[in-house]
């Protein structure tokens, strides 16, 4: 009990944490000079920009299906966006993260976007080939007797795949006509999701699961921040009996922000926590709670990332022969990465 208590202790100060990143967040203000040169000057910029996101619509007209891919070691993705209307997809201007939600809710009752995505979970994977095929080489990482260096670089994620159908809005935050960042967008909506594998210990499951969520998700980058933020609620239903089915809430949010100092707490900082119960008792199944450092390269417009975190499973999560008596349901992790 009390590392449950110490858990929901460390949940409410991240919670503060998060209305301290929001009070903090940065608004930017525009004033226009008095010099009729000046006035000139900007009314061609509007002219011109008006111009180029005109010519870009009607591009955009023409596509409705895109692709993007998006490479990470933990997770790499490919997604086919398919618009179901003749309209290109919204931009939303630098508005803040609660007009975004705004704009998001609002529009997610009027459904205009099918997004197919498939993923991937590099490192993740990695760490079940090395346990299958490198057992003593994966034993030699063992620290103490319930810590494997190898596990809690790779732990944290259940399945080693996953194909994933959403049905809801998206708004870009890619200005009309500059480049394109891959998944530069917000989306709200419902996410189907499905594999045929769970991952326990570094051990691959036979296990048809699907997975059925509501999701609001943003990916905002611009060339000086990375604000990455999503809540989700859903249910997954696993086919092997062994394998309680659940429901669960999540929310996550993580900020890279190249201006500021590179010890910045506030600015270069992230958490994520997840509460998952069982879908008959409404018993608690498990808690996932991570928090994350970011020092960004400012010249180099990439972070190194450091994530930091514990996995609590009750006994009820698994039962037959994937129960294990008397282990220590506390499972520590660290994911070091680098953020582009």
């Amino acid at each position: 009990m009390k590392k449950i208590a110490a858990i929901y202790l460390t949940v409410i100060c991240l919670m503060i944490h998060l209305s301290a990143l929001s009070l903090f967040a940065e608004r930017g203000m525009s004033y226009g000079s008095s010099m009729s040169e000046e006035k000139l000057s900007k009314q061609d910029e509007e002219i011109e920009a008006q111009e180029t996101e005109a010519e870009s619509e009607k591009e955009d007209d023409g596509k409705r299906i895109t692709f993007e891919l998006e490479l990470d070691a933990y997770y790499t993705c490919a997604d086919m966006y398919i618009n179901l209307t003749n309209k290109p997809v919204p931009y939303v201007e630098d508005l803040g993260e609660v007009e975004i939600y705004k704009e998001l809710f609002t529009s997610s009752l009027y459904p205009r976007v099918v997004v197919f995505e498939a993923s991937v979970y590099p490192l993740p994977n990695l760490g079940v080939f090395i346990k299958r095929n490198y057992e003593g080489f994966y034993d030699d990482h063992d620290i103490g007797d319930d810590f494997n260096l190898l596990e809690s670089i790779t732990a944290g994620f259940e399945e080693p795949f996953a194909f994933s159908l959403f049905l809801g809005n998206v708004i870009s935050f890619s200005k009309p006509g500059e480049k394109r960042k891959a998944n530069n967008n917000g989306y709200m909506g419902y996410l189907y999701s499905m594999g045929s594998y769970h991952i326990k210990d570094n051990v691959l499951i036979n296990d048809n699961w699907f997975e059925l969520e509501w999701k609001i998700k943003g990916d905002k980058k611009t060339e000086k921040q990375k604000l990455n933020w999503s809540l989700r609620i859903g249910t997954k239903v696993h086919q092997n009996p062994e394998i309680a089915d659940t429901i669960h809430f999540s929310i996550r949010r993580s900020r890279v922000d190249f201006d500021a100092s590179v010890m910045s707490l506030l600015q270069n900082s992230g958490f994520e926590y997840t509460f998952t119960i069982d879908r008959n008792s409404l018993d608690v199944v498990s808690h996932f709670l991570s928090v994350e450092k970011n020092w960004p390269m400012k010249n180099k417009k990439y972070a190194f990332n450091l994530t930091i975190g514990c996995i609590y499973e009750a006994n009820r999560k698994y039962n037959g022969s994937l129960f294990d008596e008397g282990v220590d349901n506390f499972k520590a992790f660290i994911w070091p990465n680098i953020k582009f």
